[in-house]
């Protein structure tokens, strides 16, 4: 992994954050966490990880949003997952004691906690309510996983790509003019989650920006028509 190690003291609120999922955890077995615990940094477009890496442990993303992708054929990607703070990146692999099947990297500036795999599995025997809230996550994530897989074979270029607008709305919000997604993609990384070409998106986002479902300014898409971007997902 690409990194830069950063003092535990500045990043510790990945184990102290009361949105965090380590936050029920006594200071006792917090502090068994420390033990092999680090901080990483990593700039906009930086690898966090590449397929078939090893697992150092859990990453937990303290700061930043991450995209995580698997390259197809003729080189185009596809974005199988959006990560946002307090959530974790590569458990799959971690818990299944694989190597990473997808690749992940950083779509803005990112800082990331890494739980050393002993210590973390030590605490989870230990703490049932971590086990739970940990595999709660998981089911959490294969749902929305299912619900993704049947939109992007199922659904027409329209409804794919209102279907991942508002998939990008329930990730990360809106920024303070409450119209605007709270992150700004590529017009290839908005293709590549939804599952089509990169000159299908830039048409279909001009279509629905002529229809005022949107409004384009450079990366940035406002939201003006919320109800009517749901109706088109839900046609397909």
């Amino acid at each position: 992994m690409i990194s830069k190690k950063e003092d535990y003291f500045e990043c510790g609120y990945c184990l102290n954050d009361p949105d965090s999922i380590f936050s029920i955890l006594s200071e006792e077995e917090k502090n068994e966490l420390v033990i092999g615990h680090s901080c990483l940094s990593f700039k906009k477009g930086e690898f966090i990880y590449r397929e078939g890496d090893k697992p150092p442990g859990i990453l937990f993303l303290s700061k930043g949003k991450v995209k995580i992708f698997k390259e197809g054929v003729g080189g185009r990607d596809q974005i199988v997952r959006m990560a946002r703070p307090m959530g974790f990146i590569g458990y799959r692999a971690l818990f299944a004691d694989e190597n990473y099947s997808a690749s992940a990297t950083a779509l803005e500036d990112c800082d990331i906690c890494v739980i050393e795999r002993y210590a973390l599995f030590t605490i989870m025997r230990k703490n049932s309510e971590l086990s739970f809230r940990m595999m709660r996550n998981m089911a959490t994530e294969l749902g929305i996983s299912n619900n993704r897989t049947v939109t992007l074979t199922q659904k027409h270029v329209r409804g794919r790509l209102a279907e991942s607008l508002i998939f990008l709305i329930e990730t990360y919000g809106f920024d303070k003019d409450g119209k605007s997604i709270k992150v700004y993609l590529s017009r290839e990384d908005i293709a590549n989650l939804s599952n089509m070409t990169t000159s299908n998106a830039i048409r279909t986002l001009s279509v629905f920006a002529n229809e005022n479902v949107i409004a384009l300014e450079g990366r940035k898409i406002k939201i003006l028509d919320l109800p009517e971007l749901k109706r088109i997902s839900e046609l397909g």
